[in-house]
């Protein structure tokens, strides 16, 4: 490309910098321009932060990719990139694994032999990011465009370094640092170590409000009501709220309230002395000393027993609490993060918990989305998991053809996010058991995925789609379905209660041995018995 046509294509690019556009518009343009400059089949741009690089922009790749982590150190490509001082363009046959493969809209299972070149994003003297470029024809990028390619990055790291000082982010560099060490924290604590720090992932219209949610209640010191159903995300809101805060440097406690047994609730929120009770054999600070300076975060907080209610008033109140035992009294300084996949105005008329304190929790409510009204996001959720299982089980990628993408975006989630990340993890191990040796990339089809069939939260989707089905075409005679007659909530309650039965049947109603035959926490398990109206003998 001569001289005067780069300058013609870049002209609107430069324009970009004069205009303070939306991160996401800004780089949608940077790639669009990029092809425009060196037409090629697909093009990404990502972000470095800490030891993975983030997908910010795609253009001609799976929607999925937008949710995936990539682990540089797993990615010799990305590597290269990274610690070559310009751009580099890989020869067909390198023999490199391609961190896109299977990736690139159009082309069913591994990519044919391609040309693709790439470069680091350097800003302020440090690498930033990378751009990446793909084409499936062999020899369609030239020594001369690599030229070409540093020009555009040059330019596309001013535009980037541009929009960081006008949106204030190198001025919260260290805040943004401290919140992936929360995420590293929190993943550590739940065994993710390995993979990369979990985040709320999204780009359609309930995502954005979410986090302009977030945006608005972090700062503060309210006390901050989540609300959504089982397997939202809510931990991850309460996380992103803290890292928000100015607290983000104190710690964040959590405690799952639901498994806390009734006789060590208040030992475990307020501490004890020594010999306040059998087996006190010492002092020891409660949760909210722990988090003094920082945020409690209250998990399932409409389990806690009414007395206890009461008693955490006073510290909500005005940060004064006293050990099991003790008649000292302690003043901590606690921002209160509470959590509940019930309708606590409902719990509260019906005398389950206190009126007070409810209304002390709900100073900010916020409700998470249930991942069916996320639209096209549960691609993107689901390409953090798949990226998570392709480097958990060691493969070479992890894809979903067409069919597998269009069931994801058809199913109803009953379980949410949660049951999205599960589904995905054992579809993979499913897939990998039909090849006799691994394949380079593995290809997810819908049948893999088992959505529909085979389950439980299948049988309730087909349960609900027929009930549908039914209530718009009647026939004469028709009898209804269970799911017409007793609707969507109720249908998936009697399945989940004929569940739990049928589990405690067989397995002679040990409580333990039925929540590891239905996969979940026997603390959940103990939790959905209790809504479910189903006696603990």
């Amino acid at each position: 490309m001569t001289p005067p046509s780069l300058l013609t294509a870049l002209l609107p690019l430069m324009a970009d910098l004069a205009q303070d556009l939306p991160e996401a518009e800004r780089h949608r343009r940077l790639l669009e321009t990029l092809r425009v400059l060196l037409p090629c089949d697909a093009t990404a741009m990502l972000r470095l932060e800490g030891a993975w690089l983030v997908p910010l922009a795609v253009n001609g790749l799976s929607g999925d990719t937008l949710g995936r982590r990539f682990r540089v150190t797993e990615h010799p490509r990305f590597e290269q990139l990274l610690a070559a001082p310009g751009p580099v363009r890989f020869a067909a046959d390198c023999g490199l694994p391609d961190p896109f493969d299977g990736l690139v809209d159009g082309v069913q299972g591994h990519l044919p032999v391609h040309d693709c070149m790439g470069c680091a994003l350097q800003v302020d003297g440090r690498p930033w990011g990378v751009l990446t470029l793909d084409a499936l024809d062999v020899g369609r990028f030239s020594r001369v465009e690599l030229d070409v390619l540093q020009a555009f990055a040059s330019l596309a790291a001013a535009t980037v370094a541009l929009a960081t000082r006008m949106h204030g982010l190198a001025a919260r560099a260290e805040d943004e640092r401290q919140r992936a060490d929360s995420y590293a924290q929190a993943a550590a604590q739940l065994g993710h170590s390995g993979h990369g720090p979990r985040q709320l992932i999204g780009h359609g219209a309930a995502h954005k409000r979410l986090m302009k949610e977030i945006a608005l209640a972090g700062p503060t010191d309210l006390c901050v009501l989540i609300q959504g159903e089982t397997g939202t995300g809510k931990e991850l809101v309460a996380q992103a709220l803290h890292a928000a805060s100015a607290r983000a440097k104190r710690p964040l406690v959590s405690i799952n309230c639901a498994a806390l047994p009734d006789n060590l609730v208040e030992s475990e929120l307020f501490g004890h002395v020594r010999g306040a009770f059998t087996g006190a054999v010492g002092d020891r600070r409660g949760k909210f000393e722990l988090a003094d300076g920082g945020t409690l975060f209250l998990d399932e907080v409409a389990e806690l027993p009414l007395q206890v209610q009461a008693k955490l008033l006073r510290v909500l109140q005005g940060g004064h609490l006293q050990r099991l035992g003790s008649d000292r009294e302690h003043r901590v300084d606690v921002r209160v993060i509470a959590a509940s996949n019930r309708n606590l105005a409902d719990e509260v008329r019906a005398g389950r918990l206190r009126a007070d304190f409810y209304h002390r929790l709900s100073v900010y409510p916020l409700l998470v989305p249930p991942l069916r009204e996320r639209g096209r996001d549960v691609l993107p959720i689901g390409g953090f998991f798949l990226e998570e299982a392709r480097s958990r089980m060691g493969l070479g990628a992890v894809r979903l053809d067409a069919g597998a993408q269009a069931a994801l975006l058809a199913y109803d989630w009953p379980g949410n996010v949660r049951e999205l990340e599960h589904l995905l993890g054992r579809s993979v191990v499913k897939a990998l058991g039909r090849h006799a040796q691994r394949p380079r990339i593995l290809t997810l089809g819908a049948e893999d995925l088992g959505l529909g069939v085979g389950d439980a939260a299948g049988a309730t989707a087909t349960a609900t789609a027929t009930a549908t089905a039914s209530a718009a075409s009647p026939q004469a005679g028709a009898v209804p379905s269970p799911a017409a007659a007793l609707g969507l909530r109720d249908a998936v309650a009697d399945l989940e209660r004929r569940m739990v039965l049928q589990a405690l049947e067989q397995h002679g109603h040990q409580w333990a041995a039925a929540a590891r035959a239905l996969g979940i926490d026997p603390a959940n398990l103990a939790r959905m018995a209790k809504r479910l109206g189903i006696a603990r003998g």
